[in-house]
């Protein structure tokens, strides 16, 4: 299997500083700074980018999972939300799945328990497994 490789360059202090982050194939290059992450402001923030990495690697492990039990799924479309939790220093604690799949001909109780699974199994939630991961989803 390939490495997937990124990089980022963090100029100054963290308060007044700023940054980049980009990843080799070149389909991302974003600036960051203080504010994008803890704030408001304008650029990404490593959160984002775990939220963005987690709903798409859920989304296809969910789908390779339908597939595999003899459901091919129409779509499934995942959005995740990261939460830096900042009472002991920044953390986070949680992350939330909230998945909608249009798969023809499968009943709620088999989808469910295949959805669960994939979550187990989605490399980038065994890559959290320090994270609580919770899964709302709904089948089309």
């Amino acid at each position: 299997m390939p490495t997937r490789k990124a990089d980022a360059v963090w100029k100054g202090d963290l308060k007044d500083g700023s940054g980049n982050v980009k990843v080799e194939s070149g389909a991302f290059d974003a600036q960051y700074s203080f504010s994008s992450r803890f704030e408001s402001g304008t650029g990404t923030n490593p959160e984002e980018l775990i939220a963005a990495a987690h709903a798409g690697c859920y989304s296809m492990a969910l789908s390779n999972e339908l597939a595999k039990a003899g459901h091919k799924p129409e779509s499934v479309a995942t959005k995740a939300e990261v939460l830096l939790d900042m009472s002991n220093g920044p953390e986070i604690k949680t992350i939330k799945l909230i998945s909608k799949a249009q798969v023809p001909g499968i009943d709620k109780d088999e989808f469910m328990k295949i959805a669960n699974g994939a979550k187990e199994g989605c490399p980038v939630s065994k890559a959290l497994a320090s994270v609580n991961i919770e899964l709302d989803i709904t089948l089309n």
